[in-house]
């Protein structure tokens, strides 16, 4: 048997989805074939502090930042240009990153930045295509100037706020109100009227300076399932049966019957090929690569929409892009085999390139 490769698995993060990373990591970290792959672990706590592999292990296992704390003084980092090591006490060599950032200093650019600067592989789609990704506004307007159909959409920030008698004017009502650069439904808002309208500014206005206010579309919520480099193919799609007014994030994660998924989706051949192909060219247009998953509103007139892409969407229990990934023939363990694979050969054909003169 050939060497194994070292994954880092990277999880945790600053932003208000670090619990959620931490369940999709224990997922991940348990999928991985051991007679391919050493694990190692480097958890993110609240502060932002990357904590040593065995420390990793007890506050994966404990999902409290506070028991992490309490149990460690020393912090590691990716040493720039050192092709995967790690400073502080562990002195480890990593030779591909999984990062399972959910949300801003994680999903947004910054750390895959930084593994660039270490000269390692990572899972998922690069500075580029993770900074698109996360910000809602750019993304949207990219999606809309590429011809892909997107529901109408206002941009509030703190120095030219959007009153509420100009959102209704120009999206009607109901509408909904979300941070810019956010993830896991955190911080978004249904709204009726101008009361709800303050109130949800004041919310999004907690996660992000720049609040998008978006177009109701009364229709099925769809996902696809992207995955490749230069090729990239999409699953068969899936439906969220939400039981909630909305897909929130007590819907999605606190209430363990807030959503029923259905994959594949209920929709004829024609549907299904354009839920694939729609994904497929947003993922191109927002310069992704690796994964991501394409999230739709099919309106009740059957006009589809695309709502927004996530670049490193959840591996939960729940999550749907494994799940739908599964139902089209591909099971979990086999999943994250090709996703380091494309990693490193990413990794390899960039590291061909000239730097210099």
């Amino acid at each position: 048997m050939g060497k194994k490769i070292r994954v880092g698995i990277l999880f945790g993060g600053k932003s208000a989805e670090h619990e959620v990373s931490i369940q999709s990591a224990r997922n991940v970290a348990a999928a991985l074939d051991k007679n391919k792959y050493d694990a190692v672990l480097i958890g993110i706590d609240k502060s932002g502090a990357w904590l040593p592999p065995a420390v990793s292990e007890r506050y994966l296992a404990l999902s409290s930042n506070q028991s992490a704390k309490e149990k460690h003084n020393t912090s590691v980092a990716l040493i720039p240009a050192s092709e995967g090591k790690l400073s502080g006490d562990s002195n480890e060599r990593i030779d591909v990153v999984f990062p399972i950032l959910h949300g801003p200093y994680g999903e947004d650019g910054t750390v895959q930045g930084l593994l660039k600067l270490a000269d390692v592989a990572f899972v998922g789609a690069d500075v580029l295509g993770s900074a698109i990704g996360m910000d809602k506004d750019v993304m949207k307007r990219l999606l809309r100037d590429a011809g892909i159909p997107i529901a109408k959409f206002l941009v509030s920030t703190l120095a030219d706020p959007i009153t509420f008698a100009k959102a209704k004017k120009e999206l009607g009502l109901p509408l909904f109100i979300k941070p810019a650069n956010l993830g896991s439904s955190v911080g978004i808002s249904k709204v009726r009227d101008a009361g709800e309208f303050k109130k949800a500014i004041t919310l999004a206005q907690k996660f992000d300076t720049k609040v998008v206010i978006e177009e109701f579309i009364k229709g099925r919520e769809l996902e696809c399932a992207v995955l490749g480099n230069d090729k990239p193919i999409a699953s068969l799609p899936g439906e969220l049966l939400v039981h909630h007014d909305f897909y929130s994030y007590e819907a999605k994660y606190l209430d363990q019957n807030g959503m029923t998924p259905q994959i594949p989706a209920k929709l004829s051949k024609v549907e299904t090929k354009q839920v694939q192909e729609l994904a497929v060219k947003a993922f191109k247009t927002l310069a992704c690569e690796g994964m991501g998953r394409v999230d739709f509103f099919l309106a009740d007139d059957g006009k589809l929409y695309i709502n927004e892409i996530n670049t490193i969407p959840g591996f939960t229990n729940i999550s749907m892009y494994p799940k739908m990934w599964e139902a089209s023939g591909l099971p979990y363990a086999k999943l994250i085999d090709k996703l380091i694979e494309l990693a490193i050969e990413r990794h390899e054909k960039q590291k061909k390139l000239k730097t210099n003169r």
